[in-house]
Protein backbone atom coordinates (compact mmCIF):
# COMPACT_ATOMS: atom_id res chain seq x y z
CA UNK A 1 0.00 0.00 0.00
CA UNK A 2 1.36 3.46 -1.18
CA UNK A 3 2.13 6.35 1.49
CA UNK A 4 -0.33 9.07 0.44
CA UNK A 5 0.42 10.84 4.06
CA UNK A 6 1.90 13.80 1.53
CA UNK A 7 1.05 13.48 -1.82
CA UNK A 8 3.51 15.94 -3.97
CA UNK A 9 0.91 16.55 -6.93
CA UNK A 10 2.82 18.66 -10.02
CA UNK A 11 -0.17 20.60 -11.70
CA UNK A 12 -0.21 23.32 -14.16
CA UNK A 13 -3.82 22.98 -15.75
CA UNK A 14 -3.00 20.74 -18.86
CA UNK A 15 -4.93 17.60 -19.68
CA UNK A 16 -1.85 15.14 -18.35
CA UNK A 17 -2.13 17.29 -15.10
CA UNK A 18 -5.78 17.27 -14.99
CA UNK A 19 -5.17 12.89 -15.45
CA UNK A 20 -2.66 13.23 -12.53
CA UNK A 21 -5.11 15.24 -10.34
CA UNK A 22 -7.84 12.58 -10.99
CA UNK A 23 -5.65 9.92 -10.05
CA UNK A 24 -4.43 11.84 -6.84
CA UNK A 25 -7.49 12.54 -5.55
CA UNK A 26 -8.45 9.07 -5.80
CA UNK A 27 -5.75 7.65 -4.00
CA UNK A 28 -5.76 9.65 -1.52
CA UNK A 29 -7.59 9.55 2.19
CA UNK A 30 -9.88 12.25 3.19
CA UNK A 31 -8.69 13.91 6.35
CA UNK A 32 -5.60 12.33 6.26
CA UNK A 33 -3.90 13.01 3.09
CA UNK A 34 -1.90 16.53 2.46
CA UNK A 35 -1.43 17.39 -1.01
CA UNK A 36 0.96 19.53 -1.86
CA UNK A 37 0.32 21.57 -5.38
CA UNK A 38 3.59 22.23 -7.13
CA UNK A 39 3.17 24.53 -10.01
CA UNK A 40 6.23 25.16 -11.76
CA UNK A 41 6.46 28.00 -14.57
CA UNK A 42 9.08 26.63 -16.66
CA UNK A 43 12.42 28.73 -16.98
CA UNK A 44 11.94 29.30 -20.94
CA UNK A 45 9.73 32.29 -19.62
CA UNK A 46 12.97 34.29 -18.69
CA UNK A 47 14.08 34.83 -21.96
CA UNK A 48 10.63 36.30 -23.49
CA UNK A 49 10.88 39.98 -23.90
CA UNK A 50 10.26 40.15 -27.14
CA UNK A 51 13.07 41.79 -28.56
CA UNK A 52 12.78 40.57 -32.06
CA UNK A 53 9.53 43.32 -32.46
CA UNK A 54 10.23 45.45 -29.84
CA UNK A 55 12.06 48.74 -30.43
CA UNK A 56 12.62 50.55 -27.24
CA UNK A 57 13.44 49.69 -23.31
CA UNK A 58 9.90 51.10 -21.99
CA UNK A 59 7.91 49.00 -24.77
CA UNK A 60 10.05 45.70 -23.67
CA UNK A 61 9.37 46.97 -19.94
CA UNK A 62 5.68 47.15 -20.55
CA UNK A 63 5.96 43.52 -22.52
CA UNK A 64 7.82 42.23 -19.87
CA UNK A 65 5.03 43.33 -17.77
CA UNK A 66 2.22 41.97 -19.57
CA UNK A 67 3.67 38.79 -20.02
CA UNK A 68 4.33 38.37 -16.06
CA UNK A 69 1.00 39.61 -15.29
CA UNK A 70 -0.74 37.36 -17.51
CA UNK A 71 2.11 34.45 -15.97
CA UNK A 72 0.98 35.22 -12.91
CA UNK A 73 -3.08 35.56 -13.70
CA UNK A 74 -3.06 31.97 -15.16
CA UNK A 75 -0.72 31.00 -11.82
CA UNK A 76 -3.24 31.76 -9.38
CA UNK A 77 -6.13 30.55 -11.29
CA UNK A 78 -4.58 27.44 -11.06
CA UNK A 79 -3.31 27.12 -7.58
CA UNK A 80 -7.16 28.41 -6.13
CA UNK A 81 -9.06 25.54 -8.40
CA UNK A 82 -7.32 22.89 -7.11
CA UNK A 83 -7.39 24.22 -3.64
CA UNK A 84 -10.97 24.11 -3.61
CA UNK A 85 -11.24 20.52 -5.69
CA UNK A 86 -9.49 19.46 -2.46
CA UNK A 87 -11.48 21.12 -0.01
CA UNK A 88 -14.77 19.89 -1.63
CA UNK A 89 -12.94 16.60 -1.08
CA UNK A 90 -11.50 16.69 2.57
CA UNK A 91 -7.68 17.13 1.54
CA UNK A 92 -5.88 19.92 3.22
CA UNK A 93 -4.05 21.31 0.48
CA UNK A 94 -0.57 23.47 0.34
CA UNK A 95 -0.21 25.37 -3.14
CA UNK A 96 3.92 25.72 -4.15
CA UNK A 97 4.65 28.03 -6.95
CA UNK A 98 8.32 28.00 -8.58
CA UNK A 99 10.35 28.92 -11.20
CA UNK A 100 13.01 26.96 -13.17
CA UNK A 101 13.45 23.59 -14.40
CA UNK A 102 10.48 21.65 -13.75
CA UNK A 103 11.95 18.46 -12.75
CA UNK A 104 14.77 20.38 -10.20
CA UNK A 105 11.75 22.24 -8.66
CA UNK A 106 9.78 18.78 -8.33
CA UNK A 107 12.64 17.55 -6.75
CA UNK A 108 13.08 19.62 -4.40
CA UNK A 109 9.65 20.32 -3.18
CA UNK A 110 9.60 16.64 -2.38
CA UNK A 111 12.21 16.85 -0.27
CA UNK A 112 11.39 20.19 1.30
CA UNK A 113 7.45 19.40 2.04
CA UNK A 114 8.39 15.47 3.28
CA UNK A 115 6.29 14.32 0.19
CA UNK A 116 5.58 10.65 0.88
CA UNK A 117 4.76 10.22 -2.53
CA UNK A 118 4.71 12.37 -6.50
CA UNK A 119 2.13 12.42 -8.72
CA UNK A 120 2.80 13.69 -12.79
CA UNK A 121 0.95 13.96 -15.71
CA UNK A 122 2.01 11.76 -19.08
CA UNK A 123 3.79 13.28 -21.47
CA UNK A 124 1.91 15.55 -23.68
CA UNK A 125 1.11 13.39 -26.90
CA UNK A 126 3.05 14.80 -30.56
CA UNK A 127 0.46 16.73 -32.21
CA UNK A 128 -1.30 18.48 -29.21
CA UNK A 129 -1.33 22.10 -28.88
CA UNK A 130 0.71 24.12 -26.22
CA UNK A 131 4.11 24.62 -24.53
CA UNK A 132 6.33 21.52 -24.37
CA UNK A 133 7.51 21.99 -20.95
CA UNK A 134 8.94 19.01 -20.32
CA UNK A 135 9.65 16.57 -17.32
CA UNK A 136 12.69 15.20 -17.41
CA UNK A 137 11.87 11.56 -16.32
CA UNK A 138 15.49 10.14 -15.80
CA UNK A 139 15.97 12.92 -13.42
CA UNK A 140 13.53 12.37 -11.44
CA UNK A 141 13.80 8.51 -11.19
CA UNK A 142 17.23 8.88 -10.07
CA UNK A 143 16.75 11.97 -7.74
CA UNK A 144 13.49 11.06 -5.90
CA UNK A 145 13.55 8.85 -2.83
CA UNK A 146 9.64 8.33 -2.70
CA UNK A 147 7.33 6.43 -5.34
CA UNK A 148 7.07 8.62 -8.82
CA UNK A 149 3.21 7.62 -10.39
CA UNK A 150 2.59 8.66 -13.64
CA UNK A 151 -1.28 9.17 -14.10
CA UNK A 152 -2.10 7.22 -17.88
CA UNK A 153 -3.28 8.58 -20.86
CA UNK A 154 -6.52 7.24 -21.44
CA UNK A 155 -7.02 4.26 -24.56
CA UNK A 156 -8.35 6.03 -27.79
Amino acid sequence: MLNTQTLLLAHHGTAGALLAEALALDIATPGLTRIVHLLVVPDFWDGMQGDDWLNNASTRDAFGDYVEGMLEADVRKQLRALEGRCAERGFACKPVMRQGDPAACLLETAVQEKASLVVIGPPRPKGTLGYRSRMDLEKLARGLHVPLLIAARAAS
